[in-house]
C-alpha cells in the first residue's frame, strides 16, 4: 500500500510546545516546536517501514495555502530523512489544496484502482478564514463543479490525520470535530490520532509507533501443495474486499492464511483475466517441526549454518523455477469459492518474482475456462491438435485493433510527437502522415476528446512557422491543409477521413 505523508508546514507548525520535558539534545539552542515533533515522528515511521515493511512506496509532500512534492514515491527511506530535516515554514493552512494536491499525485502515479494510505500531519489548528477547513466543509452543499471537495478519494484510500498538538490547546477543541469530519468523509477506516497526555518527544513517538503497528500490518500465511509447503509473506499486504452489487452487499472477505494450491494451467491458457489486486510472493523461514507440512527433519544435519539462507531448501524457489521454466501458473483457493493465480512474473528481462493474483470471489469469474470446480487434471490420452483455450471468435472484432492508449500524458505526447516526424518527411510519408493522423482523431472522437483536434491544428500551424527552409514545400501545405480540416464540422464524424490535398509536387504513388 504506497504511502503519502502530507506534512504541515505553516507558521503555526513553529508555534513552541511549552511544558516539561522540553530539552532535546539534537536542538540545544532552539526551542522544541509542533513541526520538530512532527519531524522525529516522520523518523519513527520510516524505521517501522524500514524494520517490517521495506517494499513499501513512500511520498512526502508539504503543503500550506500551496503544495509541494519533496520526494516522490520512492522505497529510500533515508533520502526521505534527510530533506525532511531541511523543510522551511510557509504561510496559512489550507488542507482542501493539500488533499487536492494528494489526488493529483496519487492518481497520476498509482491511478484509481491502487489503495493507498494517506497520513496527514498537523497541528489541529483547522485555519480562519475563506481558506480554513470550517469554511471547506461548511461548503459541501454549495455546487462546487468546477472544483468539488476531494474527499471521499477517487481510489481506494485510507486518510489519517495526526494532529501535533497538546490536551489543553483551544485549537485543538475548535479541530478535533472538524477533522473527524474529515475522516468521515474519507470512510472506510480513516481515523484521528492525538499524541495521548502531554504533548511531548515520547507522546509524538508513541502516537506514530501506534499509527504504524495499526496500520502497516504484514500478511504471513502458508502456501500448501500437497503435502509440501512454506510460510509465505504477501506484499502489499491483501486487503479485505467488499462490493456493492445491485441487491446486495458483499461483506468484507479476508484470505485465509492457508493458501492451497490446486492445480496447474499454460499461462496461455489463462491469459489475462480481471483481479482484484497483485501481490510479491516472499519466502519466510520455516519452523522445522511436525506440524509444519513439506519440512523433512531427518534430511537435515545438524552442523547446518541457520544462518546461510542459501543452503536451505525453499518451496517457494522451487515453485518459482518450475512455473518459470514450464511457462504455467498455479490456480490456487484463497477461501471459500475464492480463487487466485500464482505465476512467475516479472518487471525486467533479468529479474523475476513469485506473483499473485486475486481474482474476485466466485468460482464462475474467467469465462473462457467456465466454472473453476470443474477443472480437472488432462487425460493422457486425449491429445487434441489445437489448445482448448483461449477460445477465439470467428468473426473480427471491431475493437480486436490496436488503439491509443493515454493512461498517462506521455502516450498522448509520443502519438502527438509520430505524427509531427511524418509531416517532416512529406511527400515521402504522405500515407503514413494520414493514417497516423485520422487513428489519433478516431481515438480523441471515441472518447469525447474534441479539444483535442483544436489543439492538434494550434501544433500544425506552429510548426508551418517553425520549419526549416530546407525541407519540402508540400510539409506547409499539408500541415495547414490539416490545420483546416480539424475545425470543420466534417472532421467531428467518426465515418470521415481527413484526405491530402492535391499538389503539384506529388506524383503517382505518394498518395
Amino acid at each position: 500500500m504506497p504511502t503519502m505523508i502530507a506534512l504541515d508546514v505553516s507558521l503555526s507548525m513553529r508555534r513552541p510546545v511549552h511544558g516539561n520535558n522540553n530539552s532535546t539534545d539534537n536542538l540545544p539552542s532552539e526551542q522544541l516546536t509542533r513541526h520538530h515533533l512532527a519531524v522525529q515522528g516522520i523518523n519513527v515511521l520510516l524505521n517501522y517501514l524500514q524494520a517490517n515493511a521495506k517494499l513499501e512506496f513512500v511520498s512526502l509532500v508539504v503543503f500550506s495555502s500551496l503544495y509541494e512534492v519533496i520526494v516522490p514515491f520512492t522505497r529510500d527511506y533515508d533520502h526521505i530523512r534527510s530533506l525532511v530535516q531541511n523543510i522551511e515554514e510557509c504561510d496559512k493552512t489550507c488542507i482542501e489544496t493539500a488533499l487536492h494536491g494528494v489526488n493529483n499525485i496519487i492518481m497520476s502515479e498509482w491511478g484509481n484502482s491502487t489503495a493507498c494510505q494517506v497520513i496527514l500531519i498537523t497541528d489541529g489548528n483547522p485555519g480562519v478564514g475563506p481558506m480554513s477547513l470550517g469554511d471547506s466543509l461548511n461548503s459541501l452543499n454549495i455546487s462546487r463543479e468546477s472544483n468539488p471537495f476531494p474527499l471521499p478519494f477517487p481510489f481506494p484510500g485510507k486518510l489519517t490525520v495526526v494532529c501535533i498538538s497538546g490536551p489543553q490547546d483551544p485549537g485543538l477543541s475548535m479541530g478535533l470535530p472538524l477533522y473527524q469530519r474529515l475522516v468521515e468523509l474519507a470512510g472506510g477506516d480513516s481515523m484521528v490520532l492525538v499524541p495521548e497526555g502531554q504533548l511531548t518527544k515520547t507522546t509524538v513517538n508513541n502516537c506514530f509507533k501506534k499509527l504504524a503497528e495499526t496500520t502497516y500490518v504484514p500478511f504471513q500465511g502458508y502456501l500448501k501443495c500437497g503435502n509440501v509447503g512454506s510460510r509465505i509473506l504477501l506484499s502489499p499486504p491483501p486487503i479485505p474486499y467488499s462490493k456493492k452489487n445491485d441487491f446486495e452487499t458483499l461483506t468484507a472477505l479476508t484470505i485465509a492464511k492457508t493458501i492451497e494450491i490446486c492445480g496447474f494451467l499454460n499461462v496461455a491458457d489463462v491469459g489475462s483475466p480481471s483481479a482484484i489486486s497483485r501481490h510479491l510472493v516472499l519466502p519466510l523461514p520455516t519452523e522445522k517441526t511436525t506440524s509444519m507440512q513439506g519440512i523433512s527433519l531427518e534430511d537435515e544435519s545438524d552442523n547446518e549454518d541457520p544462518g546461510d539462507d542459501g543452503k536451505i531448501p525453499s518451496f517457494c524457489v522451487l515453485l518459482h523455477g518450475a512455473l518459470k521454466v514450464e511457462g504455467m501458473t498455479a490456480l490456487c483457493a484463497l477461501n471459500t469459492d475464492w480463487y487466485g493465480f500464482i505465476y512467475s512474473g516479472s518487471d525486467s528481462k533479468k529479474k523475476s518474482n513469485l506473483m499473485l493474483t486475486v481474482l474476485e470471489p466466485g468460482t464462475d469469474i474467467i469465462p473462457w475456462l467456465g466454472n473453476l470446480t470443474n477443472l480437472g487434471s488432462i487425460d493422457p490420452l486425449i491429445k487434441t491438435a489445437e489448445p482448448a483455450f483461449p477460445v477465439k471468435p470467428a468473426e473480427k472484432r471491431s475493437y480486436a485493433l490496436n488503439a491509443p492508449s493515454w493512461i498517462r500524458q506521455v502516450g498522448l505526447q509520443s502519438d502527438i510527437q509520430k505524427i509531427l516526424r511524418h509531416a517532416r518527411k512529406l511527400p515521402e510519408k504522405t500515407q503514413n502522415f494520414y493514417k497516423e493522423l485520422n487513428r489519433l482523431r478516431r481515438a480523441a472522437l471515441s472518447m469525447g476528446f474534441v479539444e483535442l483536434l483544436e489543439g492538434l491544428a494550434l501544433i500544425f500551424e506552429r510548426e508551418c512557422t517553425l520549419l526549416p527552409p530546407n525541407l519540402h514545400p508540400d510539409c506547409t501545405i499539408q500541415m495547414g491543409h490539416v490545420a483546416e480540416m480539424l475545425r470543420k464540422p466534417y472532421s467531428r464524424e467518426l465515418k470521415n477521413n481527413i484526405t491530402p490535398v492535391r499538389t503539384k509536387f506529388q506524383h503517382g504513388g505518394n498518395e
